[in-house]
């Protein structure tokens, strides 16, 4: 097989088509947005949301609408949740998060108990990519379009919000209108990576592309185009390694990207575990050999 078999042959498929256009957009989408949420610490919040749109999923398919109004719907729901119990009570925010994403994880997998022969627990939570129609792909276009949008034009506000929330009050912008739109941006999201991975393995989206571009480069202007690179990147690989190896799309896609992270960790210009173990000897030798010159 030649090079440009093996690159359009997945190809001449229809479905394999929309699967491809479906994870480059989720993973692009995700991977700019993860750049923020690794920056402000807020990893475990998008692991709460992934989850809390099963049962608006589930009741989308059981009712016959669209799927992405059910789990926007959650979505919205789980960070007003969150908002007001850490905003009511003493509990951490971390505990709050807890309480609302494994409650409503837990109805949405009462509500597939009650409706087995509608709705495919397997495909919710773990994707159904090479099952996109063309009205999933059209849903996922659109939202995906919107929250680039979004991001991109007030990138600066959040990147601000997230390295000084008091520096943005003090300049006039609203911390908590930016927080309000970064999480909403987290549910839309996340529904956007619904159809390309799954509920579960949706924070691996969320997380590992800006963790891994942390690793890589200390500005965060490059962050915000490493991150896409390399969730754009896993994307393809992990697609074409599906087909070709006949595996899990979700779950290659996911693969790839944490071999990514790993890649990063390791060899990372600024923070990698063997840069810095070789730096830390090039030290010790620098200073030996000056021990032994200034002896002479």
């Amino acid at each position: 097989m030649t090079i440009w078999e093996f690159i359009t042959d997945p190809l001449q498929y229809e479905f394999m088509q929309r699967a491809g256009v479906v994870t480059i957009l989720a993973a692009v989408v995700c991977g700019l947005l993860s750049c923020w949420l690794v920056l402000i610490g807020w990893a475990l919040m998008g692991d709460a949301i992934s989850h809390a749109i099963l049962p608006g999923v589930v009741l989308a398919y059981a009712l016959g609408i669209p799927f992405g109004l059910g789990a926007l719907a959650f979505g919205f729901a789980a960070v007003a949740l969150i908002s007001l119990f850490r905003g009511t009570t003493h509990i951490r925010e971390d505990t709050a998060i807890g309480v609302v994403f494994t409650t409503l994880f837990a109805l949405g997998i009462v509500l597939i108990s009650v409706t087995p022969s509608q709705i495919d627990l397997t495909h919710i939570l773990f994707g159904n990519l090479l099952g996109v129609s063309n009205a999933d792909l059209v849903q996922v276009v659109v939202m995906s379009v919107v929250i680039l949008a979004v991001l991109w034009f007030r990138r600066h506000d959040l990147t601000l919000f997230a390295f000084d929330p008091s520096h943005a009050q003090a300049i006039g912008l609203r911390p908590r209108l930016l927080s309000a739109l970064l999480l909403g941006s987290v549910a839309v999201t996340a529904v956007v990576a619904l159809k390309a991975v799954g509920v579960v393995l949706v924070v691996a989206l969320l997380i590992t592309p800006g963790a891994a571009a942390y690793l890589v480069t200390r500005n965060f202007w490059r962050m915000l185009w490493l991150a896409p690179l390399f969730a754009g990147s896993a994307a393809v690989i992990g697609i074409y390694g599906s087909y070709y190896l006949d595996t899990a799309p979700g779950g290659t896609i996911v693969l790839v990207e944490g071999a990514i992270f790993v890649v990063a960790w390791l060899f990372g210009p600024h923070q990698g575990l063997l840069t810095s173990r070789r730096r830390a000897r090039a030290a010790t030798q620098a200073q030996e050999a000056n021990l032994l010159t200034s002896g002479a």
